[in-house]
């Protein structure tokens, strides 16, 4: 007969979560995992000692690391799916019963906790991960991402000129002039935007809403922290600039941070390492050698690294040429000679219009005017002059690194390493967007998904197991024709089998001790057939 099952919803009473979450759920192991109770004096001194419970510090993190591991970003959507999960109340702390925290709270909660406390908690999952043998913390690498922001483009207003400031006398004083570098980047961006706008190609520039927009003419009123940004092959959007450091080890998140996306990678660096620096000494390790990629080639970050004691593994961006065509440096005397055999020599130091320190090399005007290759050398000028930059020691140095066989390795490790892991916060940690307004807000949403990625890896980490080996081997001298390990046994009773551990990998077990195997399983059926 048919069976058809029945349902009734009655009040269950019976219930215990602990019998109900398995002993291997990961939240059930997360949950033994930390001493959670260093939030709850952390966040201590932000609450009055009158008036209504908050919401449990430890809670709280609790709920925003859910959201980070199920990847999920609205507060809405992670009450909800946490009330759908017997793992996840348990975890938590709650009953079946027992109703979960409001999202209005969890979001008040984050705006409440400064950035120390999620630092904090990044610190202490950090140095779980290096107990565990997981951090070398000798290499690292670097790179970043845009991230996008919560605000859209239909938000962004053109900024508006300083108003004139009246005093009481009736007498405007005119606003504050913009500084020269201001001057020559909307300088640029007219010009840019006007090149833009003459090319016929643009696929709806000629529209008549359409408009171009630039971070040093637009803003958006609902964050103002966000800036304009664009990657090759991606759509123009609002972003932050996600700044992020692993171990090459085995791939823990070392450092995050939320940078404004309108500035280059390299002008990131200077703040990174100190404090990279800081949490590696903190757990007793030592940074070697530091891999990125070229968007931090900088004369400046290579001087800073191996002021360090820091190996900075950067390619030199393209336009770098080690050498002056025609001329050969001499860093006895540091100076450059010509084709004539004239000596440039350093004369000083200066500044382009960019803001970036240059070395001016000069020839001697008598010796130009007097030479026969003046024509073809500087026709039109009446001496020779030669700019490098003033890190140009540490940029030789680098691109003769770059092009070494452990410079290649050190690409490759560059691009297994940390790209993977940006590729998981993106898609499976919700970072694909910050949820919050304001880089300080950001900032914590990068930290908790750094800090769910890293708690997910100390999960997963196992001890390696000893297997035991059986070996047999004859106890008196064999004769000839006797192989130890032979697949043929003539003689049983001189026969001895002894147990070890061996650290082997599971590849190489079964290949180097095949031959034992088939001894073990010959010496077992030839006893069966004996006895």
């Amino acid at each position: 007969m048919q069976g058809q099952k029945d349902f009734h919803d009655k009040l269950s009473l019976c219930l215990r979560l602990s019998e109900r979450v398995p002993k291997h759920n990961f939240y059930r192991r997360l949950r033994d995992l930390l001493d959670w109770e260093f939030l709850r004096e952390q966040t201590r001194p932000l609450y009055s000692h009158t008036g209504q419970p908050s919401l449990d510090p430890v809670v709280f993190f609790k709920l925003v690391l859910v959201g980070r591991l199920e990847n999920i970003v609205s507060d809405r959507r992670l009450v909800e799916h946490c009330a759908l999960r017997l793992d996840i109340l348990y975890f938590l702390g709650y009953e079946v019963d027992e109703d979960l925290p409001w999202h209005s709270t969890i979001s008040r909660t984050r705006q409440l906790y400064p950035v120390t406390v999620f630092e904090h908690l990044f610190d202490q999952v950090f140095g779980q991960c290096v107990a565990a043998g997981l951090v070398a913390g000798d290499t690292q690498a670097v790179d970043s991402a845009p991230v996008k922001a919560n605000a859209s483009l239909d938000s962004l207003r053109e900024k508006a000129p300083a108003a004139a400031l009246h005093v009481a006398q009736e007498t405007a004083v005119p606003a504050e002039l913009p500084s020269a570098k201001t001057a020559l980047q909307l300088r640029r961006i007219a010009a840019r935007q006007a090149k833009r706008q003459a090319q016929p190609g643009g696929l709806g520039a000629h529209h008549a809403k359409a408009q171009l927009l630039s971070n040093k003419t637009h803003y958006s009123p609902p964050d103002p922290e966000d800036r304009i940004s664009v990657k090759p092959g991606k759509a123009r959007a609002l972003n932050y600039l996600c700044s992020l450091a692993v171990d090459t080890a085995t791939g823990v998140i070392s450092h995050i941070q939320a940078d404004l996306a309108d500035s280059r990678d390299c002008l990131h660096l200077p703040a990174l390492v100190p404090r990279l620096q800081a949490r590696l000494r903190a757990q007793e390790l030592t940074l070697r050698d530091f891999v990125a990629d070229t968007g931090y080639s900088n004369g400046f970050n290579y001087a800073f690294l191996e002021q360090r004691g820091i190996t900075p593994w950067i390619p030199v961006f393209g336009p770098y040429k080690p050498t002056v065509e025609g001329f050969t440096y001499e860093p006895a005397t540091d100076a450059y000679r010509c084709r004539a055999d004239k000596l440039l020599p350093f004369r000083s130091f200066r500044t382009t219009e960019n803001e970036t320190w240059v070395k001016q090399y000069r020839a001697a005007y008598q010796d130009c005017q007097q030479c026969p290759l003046k024509a073809s050398c500087v026709p039109h000028s009446q001496f020779k002059q030669v700019i490098r930059s003033a890190f140009d020691a540490a940029y030789r140095r680098a691109w003769q690194r770059q092009r070494t066989r452990q410079g290649q390795h050190m690409r490759r490790v560059r691009q297994r390493t940390v790209e993977p892991v940006f590729g998981s916060l993106l898609h499976h940690y919700g970072l694909r967007r910050v949820g919050t307004k304001g880089r300080a807000a950001a900032h914590k949403a990068m930290l908790l998904s750094a800090i769910a990625y890293n708690l997910k890896k100390l999960l997963k980490q196992r001890p390696k197991q000893m297997p035991s080996v059986a070996v047999a081997r004859y106890s008196g001298q064999p004769r000839h024709g006797q192989q130890l390990f032979s697949t043929w046994l003539p003689d049983v009773a001189h026969l001895q089998v002894h147990f070890f551990s061996c650290a082997y990998t599971s590849s190489e077990f079964c290949n180097s001790h095949h031959g034992l195997r088939s001894v073990t399983r010959r010496l077992y059926f030839q006893r069966r057939l004996s006895g």
